[in-house]
């Protein structure tokens, strides 16, 4: 296998690495609401680490075989890999709007790095060193702070964190290269802080990533985050170590219409979010009007139809409150002392209304019986 074809095939094998941490990390993000960051307790953002880990060891080792131009393109394929793998293994399935913004950014991507052309290795001095880190920081920590404003709304804070991460991965990239440089005539303990720097907008941009899929889903921040990360190291490359588009004015022309492309497929990928969120809004309210027309009904009564009906039932007679109404009183003692048979037998019983009813007496039976003779 010739050293292209292998660096071809890291490529690959390195996207499929970065798309199966990214969706390892959303996963995690949607079973972990509460721990935005880093979810150090699950064993699946462990795993996400690792993927992402190998996904960048690849990238290196391909970047080794083959040119810098063939491989930063390729690397822009872990968001079409991610859509199909996440539909495979975790059943999320994306809409054809995410499709179309996928394929857009990623074809912008690819051609916006294709016209980057090389230049001579260069280093940055310790004075632009420390000018980019301060700024970076602060560009980090703005992006999280509008993330954090921005909170009421999901689609929007996944991309502003998802490009504060890849701010963070672009720039530790970029003093990845210049370590590199330095080390081509040995290794120098001088580079410790640059080091130092590279650790830190590592692991920002892990931590930002992981934040940036609660509550987003996959596809905007990934695409978001794949897309800045080579932009932004792109332009370090051409602003501080002298790097150029190929091709003079065409080829910036052409870059910048890559650049509107991509940024178009990012918008597409935004809005489709947004548009889930509204129409998940739009679920809630109407099922909110529902329960409260319910409970209205049950406050005020029901239809006219049903109190109609209700009407045509009769009901019992109740005696008005001023009439007096006959209640059955304690028998006295010595009641039936002086009682004679023949006087009370044909006694009336008054008959009137008694909770509601009407009273209907029990007969008394004679309690003094006629004794016979035998």
């Amino acid at each position: 296998m010739s050293a292209l074809a292998l660096s071809v095939l890291l490529s690959f094998v390195s996207a499929v690495a970065y798309a199966g941490g990214a969706i390892v990390q959303e996963q995690v993000a949607v079973s972990s609401p509460c721990r935005a960051y880093a979810p150090l307790r699950r064993l699946g953002w462990w795993a996400a680490v690792g993927l992402n880990g190998l996904g960048g060891l690849l990238h290196v080792v391909a970047l080794a075989y083959g040119p810098l131009s063939l491989v930063q393109p390729l690397g822009a394929l872990t968001i079409v890999f991610a859509l199909p793998m996440a539909a495979l293994f975790v059943g999320r399935r994306a809409g054809a709007t995410a499709w179309r913004g996928a394929v857009m950014a990623t074809v912008g991507l690819a051609g916006l790095l294709s016209l980057v052309g090389a230049a001579d290795a260069r280093s940055l001095s310790g004075a632009q060193r420390l000018l980019v880190a301060v700024v970076t920081a602060g560009g980090i920590v703005a992006l999280m702070v509008a993330g954090r404003a921005a909170h009421r709304h999901p689609a929007v804070r996944s991309v502003l964190l998802a490009v504060a991460s890849g701010v963070a991965f672009g720039m530790s990239s970029v003093f990845t290269k210049t370590v590199a440089v330095d080390w081509t005539d040995g290794v120098s303990l001088r580079d410790l802080p640059s080091l130092a720097v590279i650790g830190v907008f590592a692991t920002a941009g892990m931590l930002l990533s992981q934040a940036s899929y609660r509550g987003a889903g996959l596809a905007a921040p990934l695409a978001t985050l794949t897309v800045v990360n080579p932009v932004l190291a792109a332009a370090v490359g051409i602003t501080m170590f002298g790097e150029t588009f190929r091709y003079g004015t065409t080829g910036t022309v052409l870059a910048l219409g890559c650049g509107v492309v991509a940024a178009g497929g990012l918008i597409l990928l935004t809005t489709e979010r947004i548009g889930d969120e509204g129409r998940t809004a739009v679920a809630a309210e109407t099922v909110s009007e529902t329960a409260s027309e319910t409970v209205e009904e049950a406050v005020t009564g029901p239809e006219p139809a049903v109190q109609e009906l209700l009407s045509s039932v009769p009901r019992p007679v109740i005696a008005p409150a001023g009439e007096n109404v006959l209640v059955p009183a304690p028998v006295r003692q010595g009641a039936y002392e002086d009682w004679e048979p023949d006087v009370h037998r044909e006694s009336s019983f008054s008959y009137g209304p008694f909770y509601g009813g009407p009273l209907a007496p029990v007969h008394v039976l004679d309690r003094h019986r006629t004794r016979v003779g035998s």
